[in-house]
């Protein structure tokens, strides 16, 4: 499949601990950047954004993000995002977006020997070469800008490097993948959003949105494109995950798709187990449906009695497991369709809920390096993988914005949120 798939699988058979030792030398030689932790939302959920109450410079059991297992990790470069629920469109997502942007540099000047905060690819290389953790920031749901491209350079100059265009939900001017369309793709609102992120610099993310949505992105976009966290759809039939059509464009992009660990997005057997509890939960949200005692003329929900019928449901029913053979899947597929130039790494840690058997934490990624060693991808197409390919799309966009800032001005235009 890959250049020098014959000799790698002869000089590492499956019982072998040299493909684990060689993983490590390569991750020691080569960035890995992976393209999207929730580490922030962890951080401002658990201990309200105070690094005094969850000192990350520790193990910390709550997290699958702490300095000790970055560096196990290997990791080279991380984006931390700044994830903005959906449920703040229209009611403050700008204000929380800035809130996430503060807790990550706080973090990055409060452990200065671990990280710096770069902006380029050539800050990613820079900060590897000093023995440091290159900490980049994106946003994760395009209602942070509230209607504005003022508000959205004002966030590039802050330092991010990516918006996802949608989370889970459509908003004013972009369609979401997990929920109706409003617009059948952008908007001619979200259309200027794509072409003033080309003109700054910023990467389009693709992750969440619908497959319209990518089609119009990709059409409309000059510079690479990007899925800071998504799988592919053929092995996973998740609609956050990568069809296969769209997967064969990407080349043209010249764009990435960085693989997400969530086992609902690697794992068939685990989607449709949660299509079954999620149905579930609606059928008995109605059964569970009482007359609110102080209120006699309006109906609520027995959580209580909800949630235990749930679990007793799961206790019966437990849900199945994914695990690191099928990340690698998914890597195969998006290698063999997109190309071995357009796939990467975007973990989702620490905002998923579960996680697949052997890749636990942010201290595993020498596991699935070894496996993909394994399964006979050559050291050049590990190095493209772990941080290569991305270093390329990144250097794109930054060509494209120096040359659009020559061309164009700042476009001004604003919609209500």
């Amino acid at each position: 499949m890959f250049a020098g798939a014959a000799p790698l699988a002869a000089q590492f058979p499956s019982d072998s601990s040299e493909p684990l030792a060689h993983a490590r030398e390569l991750l020691r030689e080569t960035p890995l950047v992976d393209g999207h932790n929730d580490l922030p939302w962890r951080v401002r959920e658990l201990a309200a954004g105070d690094f005094d109450s969850l000192d990350i410079a520790v193990h910390q059991d709550s997290l699958h993000t702490d300095i000790p297992r970055l560096r196990e990790g290997l990791v080279g470069a991380q984006f931390f995002v700044s994830y903005v629920p959906a449920d703040l469109i229209g009611n403050g997502a700008a204000r929380f977006a800035l809130m996430q942007m503060d807790l990550i540099r706080r973090m990055v000047e409060r452990y200065p020997e671990t990280f710096v905060f770069v902006t380029t690819a050539d800050g990613i290389e820079s900060a590897h070469e000093a023995g440091k953790i290159a900490a980049l920031t994106g946003l994760e749901g395009g209602h942070a800008i509230e209607g504005s491209l003022d508000v959205l350079r004002t966030f590039y100059d802050l330092g991010a490097r990516y918006m996802t265009l949608t989370h889970w939900a459509s908003h004013a001017w972009a369609d979401a993948a997990t929920d109706e369309p409003r617009h059948n793709g952008l908007s001619p609102f979200g259309e200027l959003v794509v072409r003033e992120m080309n003109r700054l610099g910023m990467l389009v993310d693709l992750s969440h949105v619908s497959d319209s949505t990518m089609m119009d992105a990709m059409r409309i976009s000059e510079a690479p494109v990007i899925y800071s966290h998504s799988s592919a759809r053929a092995l996973d039939n998740h609609p956050r995950n990568v069809p296969d059509p769209i997967l064969r464009r990407l080349s043209e992009n010249d764009g990435i798709v960085m693989v997400n660990y969530s086992p609902t997005f690697i794992s068939q057997e685990v989607r449709d187990w949660a299509v079954t509890r999620d149905s579930l939960v609606d059928s008995l949200r109605q059964a569970f449906t009482i007359v609110d005692v102080t209120a006699p003329d309006s109906m609520v929900v027995d959580t209580a009695g909800l949630r235990q019928a749930v679990a007793g449901w799961t206790e019966t029913n437990p849900a199945p497991r994914a695990h690191l053979e099928q990340v690698a899947d998914h890597i195969d597929h998006l290698a063999q369709v997109a190309g071995i130039d357009h796939v990467g790494f975007g973990s989702d840690y620490d905002g998923i809920d579960a996680i697949p058997q052997g890749l636990e934490d942010v201290s595993t990624f020498p596991a699935i390096v070894a496996e993909l060693l394994r399964r006979g991808y050559s050291d050049e197409d590990v190095r493209k993988l772990l941080g290569q390919n991305f270093l390329r799309v990144l250097r794109g966009a930054e060509a494209v914005a120096e040359r659009l800032q020559q061309e164009m001005d700042p476009i001004v235009a604003t919609i209500p949120p």
